[in-house]
């Protein structure tokens, strides 16, 4: 068995003043290079890298064993710290400005040549990289990205401590209800033939403490949805999770605007200025076209209803008489994009699902559009005008149903935003979007059902609605956004059973079936259950964008794919028969 020394410092904190003192350093053999007899290896542990030198002439026991170093061995070092020559320090790294003269050398451990080499900045396919995590984790920038989450916990611990929130833990192992994302069940073996569920969220039990009188809920929570994933999307995911009673909207807000502040101010020293904007769902959509609108740049949507519903362009005037809309933004200086480009742009516009893309062009002969004809000289103008375009600018122009217009117009702005650089990366812009509606219509399923959860509180103002035209209930629901990516969402709940059976009923959802599947949390509102309200936090979400990255694996120390594997161990696995049959599962 090796025996070795403990540490006396790491990798990354030796410094100039420790010039003289005898220490021991512990890591993986980061670079090794033989420069003529004397052997130089670069040290790292997850606090830095320093440089221990074996020197021939010094020890010459600890330099032959430094021959069969190579890289990603662990070794263990003892020497004296000393002052790098003149002309080799590396005012880049904390430790460039000393070594390690090497006195005693122990190889703990070997290692076989990685598949792709330990370095910051890498090329590799991320499918190897997540194959071998467990080497793409050495590498300085995932160690920062978890270093950074860690910090964020903290903060975040620190924060709802301050302001009187209890930390509890809810069940993992729970019941499958309806709404929302598909559930990752789990066979039960002691009751056959059915089967728990991990939770989406831990919705209805924090509604539960709520009834219970613990007004202020907290829990830093691993969440489970069994659906199609893309870059800020994995199928557990951690959330931050909230509830408080006795509680409107803003205060709400208050204590999630508090809590961004601390993560910019804690993790980039960044102060974000209070109150954050609002705006409507309404609004961002006819602003933006986005729910989740990113607000880094303008391009800012006009709506030109008004100007066409009796204009000679049958396209417009038809669209403004079936109730939709026209409108569109101007693209400040792209009046140069040439014929080919625009012609893409239209291919663009047109798989998104809409007949086409209108557009003109102020150029130093005017407007020029193929529309003219039918809209007229007048109304071209008039449009360019009520838009605030001016010479040398493009205005584009799209008309659909109210919802489809928009939402192409929102993936046609980030698209042009993108072409043309206009997104500033060290920008931050925070928004809240509120006032959801409560349902939406699902063709598929040929009823209504909740945007959010059943259990968000309709706008107090449109209860009427009910019963009458649920379509156009707004929902005391609201969102956080950043740079455009969606970091927090949450409602006002309904604490009424009347008034919950009443959503459900809206929903398709009878009484004995709304009993069956939320049966214990309707007879906890019958006893005393108060006002209240929540959010949760994205928090993979949010610690992606605060370093940076584009993907939440970036941030996650061992992410599925795309696909919901886990390369590393290979899951998910085929499991034996014999455990099959003691759950009563037979796969077909």
């Amino acid at each position: 068995m090796l025996s070795f020394r403990k540490r006396s410092h790491t990798c990354g904190e030796l410094r100039i003043q420790d010039i003289g003192k005898k220490v021991t350093l512990n890591g993986w053999v980061d670079i090794r290079r033989d420069l003529g007899g004397v052997i130089f290896i670069d040290l790292r542990d997850r606090y830095g890298k320093i440089q221990v030198v074996f020197n021939p002439k010094h020890k010459s026991e600890a330099h032959n064993k430094a021959k069969e170093i190579r890289n990603e061995f662990v070794i263990s070092v003892t020497g004296l710290v000393e002052h790098r020559p003149k002309g080799t320090e590396n005012p880049e790294t904390a430790t460039g400005n000393i070594d390690v003269l090497a006195e005693e050398l122990t190889i703990l451990n070997k290692a076989d040549t990685p598949p792709f080499p330990i370095e910051d900045e890498l090329e590799t396919g991320e499918d190897l990289r997540l194959k071998y995590r467990y080497l793409d984790l050495r590498r300085r920038p995932l160690q920062e990205n978890l270093l950074t989450r860690s910090r964020m916990y903290q903060v975040t611990h620190r924060y709802f401590d301050e302001q009187d929130f209890v930390e509890i833990e809810t069940p993992v192992l729970m019941k499958s209800t309806p709404e929302g994302a598909r559930d990752y069940l789990v066979p039960s073996r002691v009751h056959r033939g059915k089967f728990f569920a991990l939770p989406q969220s831990p919705q209805t039990y924090k509604q539960i403490l709520m009834v219970s009188g613990f007004d202020r809920y907290v829990q830093i929570v691993k969440c489970f949805r069994d659906e199609d994933l893309r870059a800020d999307r994995q199928p557990e995911f951690t959330q931050i999770d909230v509830e408080m009673s006795f509680v409107d909207e803003e205060d709400v807000y208050t204590l999630a605007e508090g809590l961004m502040v601390r993560f910019f101010k804690e993790i980039h020293g960044m102060d974000i200025p209070l109150p954050l904007p609002r705006l409507t769902y309404k609004a961002a959509m006819e602003k933006y076209g986005s729910d989740k609108p990113d607000t880094r740049f303008g391009l800012e949507f006009i709506t030109i209803n008004d100007l066409v519903e009796k204009s000679g362009f049958k396209v417009f005037a038809d669209v403004v008489a079936k109730g939709g809309v026209v409108a569109g933004f101007v693209v400040p200086g792209a009046a140069t994009m040439t014929r080919n480009q625009m012609d893409i742009l239209v291919d663009f516009t047109k798989n998104l699902g809409t007949g086409g893309l209108v557009y003109f062009k102020w150029t130093e002969n005017g407007l020029e559009t193929a529309v003219e004809k039918f809209l007229g000289k007048e109304t071209v103008q008039n449009i360019a005008t009520a838009m605030g375009a001016r010479e040398g600018d493009l205005v584009l122009l799209v008309s659909d149903q109210w919802a489809k217009a928009y939402t192409i117009l929102g993936t046609l702005r980030l698209e042009m935003a993108r072409r043309l650089n206009l997104i500033d990366a060290a920008k931050q812009s925070m928004l809240w979007v509120t006032e959801f509606p409560l349902f939406e219509f699902s063709e598929e399923e040929k009823r209504y059902v909740a945007v959010h959860h059943p259990f968000t509180s309709p706008h107090s103002d449109d209860i009427p609605l009910l019963e009458t035209d649920p379509g156009k209930m707004r929902a005391r629901a609201y969102d956080l956004v950043l740079n455009g990516n969606e970091i927090a969402g949450g409602s006002i709940r309904i604490h009424d059973s009347l008034l919950q059976q009443k959503v459900f009923t809206s929903l398709g959802i009878e009484k004995e079936e709304a009993y069956r599947k939320f049966g214990f949390l309707l007879n906890a509102f019958k006893y005393g259950a108060p006002p209240h309200g929540g959010i949760a936090f994205g928090f993979d979400r949010i610690v992606m964008l605060l370093t940076g990255m584009k993907s939440i694996r970036d941030v996650i120390a061992f992410p599925k794919t795309a696909s919901a594997v886990s390369l590393m161990d290979e899951a998910p696995s085929e499991v034996d028969d014999r455990q099959l049959k003691e759950l009563h599962i037979r796969v077909v």
